[in-house]
Order: C-alpha cells, then structure tokens, then sequence
C-alpha cells in the first residue's frame, strides 16, 4: 500500500476513534474487569518463566529460556521490578515470593560497578516503594545502604554526577553524561531522605538538576549530552525522548511529591519552550521534532516509544488539549507499523529503529489521559496496544522484545520494566480509580509508586 493511501486510512481511522459523538461502544465494568483479569494472567505468567529458567538473575530470556544478568553480579532486578505490580494487581502470593527473593538474597556489599541511572530508577525506586506497601524495614535498609554507596558519583566539580559508581570503592567513571543520567534523582532521593531523615540525599539530587536547569540556553531548552566535570554542553540538540525524558519527568513530579517550587518553576520554563520550538504538526497527528537547543532549528524529524511519554506528563500537569493531539500521533506510531518501533521519521514515516523492547510509555500515557478525561477512546487505543503485546511477544516462558516491528521477528529480551511498567500501566488503565489514588501517589520513571505524605518533607527552596 502506497504512503498516501495507508495515511489517509489510518488519519480516517484516528477520526473515528477521537471525534465524540462517534458511534463507539464504551467499556462496561465486566469488560474493563476481564481486562484487569487478562493482565493479571499475563503476569503470572511471565513471573512463572521467571522462576522457572531464571531465578537469581536480573532477568529472563524468554526465548532460550535463560537467566540474564546485567552484571558480574545478579541484583535480582526483575523481583525488585515486579513487586510493587503484584501488590497493586492483588497477585499476594507472587508479591510474597518476589519480596523473600529480595530480602534473602540482595546484597550490595559488591566491588562492582554500576550504572547510577538505571540502579537508581529500578532497584532504589523498587525497594523504596515496596517498604511503603509493606512496610517491611528490611527493604528500607536496603535502600538506605544502595543510596549511601550511590553518593560518591556526585563528587564532581560541577555537583552533576558520573555515569558510573563502584558500589565498594565508591570510584566513579564517565564525565560524559545527559539530562536523564543527571537528573533522574529527585523522586527517589528526596523519598529517601523523607523516610531516613538524611537531607542530603535529596540535596545532592536538587542540586545535580538544577545545575542542568542552569545550563538551559536562551531560549530555555536543554541539550542532549554535557560535560559533568565542566558544564559544557557536547551536544547541543534538544528533544524529548532518550537521554533527557526524565529530567523533564522529574522537575514536574518533585513538585507533586515535595512541593518543591524550584522544580514546578524549571518544568514550566522548560514546558512552554519545547511546545513552542519543538511540537510540530504533520498529517498524521502531532509529534516532538529535534532542535538545537540555541537557535530552536530543527535537526531531526524523529520520534519514538520514548518520546511518547510527554502526553501523560502533560496530561498529568492539567494540559489535556495538547495532550491529546499528541497522543493521535503515539497511536499512529503504534498502528501503522504492526506494533510501535524503537524510532520512526513522523516526516517521511519512515521507521529507523525497528525494535520494540516491550516499552510501557505509550500506554502509560493512554493511562494518565484517561484518568484526567474520562474519555473511553484513550481505553481503546490502550486495548489495542495491550492486545498486540500479549498476543504477539507472548512465548512459552514469558514475554519477548521485538527485534523488528514490521516481520514481528522476536529478541530473546524481557526486561525487568516490562512487568515493572507495561503490565502495571495496561492493569491500571482498566482498573478501578480506587487501585491508584494520583492525588495521593507519584510514579517515579520506573512506575513505582511513592506516597504523598503531609509529614515528609515539603521543599520550597
């Protein structure tokens, strides 16, 4: 089929779906509760090949059937990952087993290094919110023990912190960093610091973003890649999606579970600059462009799964209008191309990365438009997308990545995020409001909910 006639019918097909007062069926309670039960029965059985073929590593391979592990070491990421899932999906016996996995074998006393970002958002942000849902000290003391082998890779001239960290020697690595790597911090340290009473957790966290914030150009955007030892920047393109999307997060969601001023004041600045310079319209919907981050030109029509997260943010913010014209265009990525790929050129729709590793940011956006609007079309995009994972990925041990959205050819890949944010975000999209609270709980980046808490601490400066 020719590019004009598949855009025509897919933008025909988009209009049916969003214009109200179209002919659709809504969801009754029975079939978004069958929803729920289907998700939940994907669950376990990804959990199941876990046990089965990896026990004691970070993650599956599901199609060799294999433990996998970042490391020398195994840092148990997929219990850590899925336990707050399993407690939320009412999965008790699962959340039991990830959490005793947890407790008896995670250790950190290792001369290993690490990679700061992903440690943080996955095992602190895991651990932190399975004590609040537990309440089990265990795993309170665990996160303590990881934040305060963490802080040595802030030790650097401009506070910003390296990439890498021995968790033994404290030894850093990687002056070469990004937005993501720099200030994807506050939610999790700023919790530690609530619960531990230590302000310097959060301290150092604050301080790593906002010397980012520092850094903005004129025309307030950030770039992509920066210097933590000078501060300069080394790439100056500036966009939405990997290497800079949760510092964006970030800013927004310290102001919602600390009341932190100087973040709500970053993430409004920032804000209205990328959707001055960077939102651009096409036939097909609305997507994020790339730019130089000085002169606001654009460098590259791309877009991918991650940039299709700055729909929920915005819809989370109270900004459902633009919300909305973006999510057109996240569903179209997902449509057109059999599942969402890695990456496409929304110009000439194109795709230049075809994986798909089995994301959660599309239908986490569906999540968060829903829950602002009421409106059934975003259950129904999220339909589609949660049928096409659970019907094409599926394996006889779990889940698998795709390699290539187009030949739907598999990776032997299950990432830990995969139970700990797809899963989560697809049950919760159907599930009772009741499930998740959003005036009481924030998701950090890895989908593991913090409580809102009058008597933490409320940061204004």
């Amino acid at each position: 089929m020719k590019f004009n006639t598949r855009l025509a019918l897919l933008s025909a097909l988009l209009i049916v779906l969003t214009v109200p007062g179209r002919s659709q069926i809504n969801f009754t309670e029975r079939q978004k509760a069958a929803q729920c039960e289907q998700i939940k029965s994907a669950c376990r059985h990804a959990w199941k090949g876990y046990k089965k073929h990896a026990t004691g590593f970070d993650a599956l391979k599901p199609i060799s059937k294999k433990g996998h592990n970042w490391y020398g070491v195994s840092f148990l990421m997929t219990p850590v990952d899925a336990f707050d899932t399993f407690f939320l999906l009412g999965l008790e016996r699962e959340a039991k087993e990830a959490k005793e996995m947890v407790v008896a074998g995670l250790n950190f006393n290792v001369n290993q290094e690490v990679q700061l970002f992903e440690i943080n958002i996955r095992l602190m942000g895991g651990l932190l919110s399975a004590f609040e849902l537990s309440k089990d000290e265990r795993l309170l003391a665990l996160a303590k023990d990881l934040g305060t082998r963490l802080l040595p890779a802030f030790n650097s001239p401009t506070g910003m912190p390296y990439r890498y960290v021995n968790l033994k020697t404290g030894k850093t690595r990687d002056s070469l960093s990004n937005p993501a790597e720099i200030g994807t911090y506050l939610l999790e340290f700023g919790k530690l610091t609530g619960l531990t009473g230590d302000s310097n957790y959060y301290r150092v966290a604050k301080k790593a973003a906002m010397e980012v914030f520092r850094r903005r150009s004129d025309i307030d955007l950030a770039g992509t890649t920066i210097n933590v030892i000078t501060g300069e920047w080394r790439n100056t393109e500036s966009q939405i999606g990997a290497r800079i999307d949760s510092y964006y997060e970030y800013l927004y969601k310290a102001w919602l579970l600390f009341g932190d001023q100087d973040c709500r004041q970053a993430w409004e600045i920032h804000n209205k600059a990328i959707k001055k310079h960077l939102l651009t319209e096409v036939a097909s919907g609305w997507y994020f462009t790339r730019v130089d981050m000085k002169s606001g030109k654009e460098t590259h029509s791309l877009y991918g799964a991650l940039d299709a997260f700055y729909a929920g943010i915005l819809a989370l913010s109270g900004d459902t209008n633009t919300a909305r014209k973006i999510q057109k265009g996240n569903y179209y990525m997902w449509t057109a191309f059999n599942m969402e790929p890695e990456e496409f050129n929304f110009r000439t729709d194109s795709v230049l990365y075809p994986e798909y590793p089995l994301r959660p940011e599309n239908i986490e956006s569906c999540f968060y438009l829903y829950r602002m609007t009421n409106d059934q079309v975003f259950l129904r995009m999220g339909q589609r997308m949660i049928n096409d994972i659970l019907t094409k990925c599926k394996t006889a041990a779990g889940f698998a990545a795709m390699k290539n959205v187009t030949t739907l050819e598999k990776s032997d890949s299950m990432e830990s995020f995969f139970l700990a944010e797809t899963l989560k975000y697809a049950y919760l999209l159907f599930a009772p409001e009741k499930t998740v609270d959003l005036s009481k709980v924030v998701f950090n980046t890895e989908a593991h909910p913090f409580q809102i808490t009058n008597d933490e601490l409320r940061i204004t400066n």
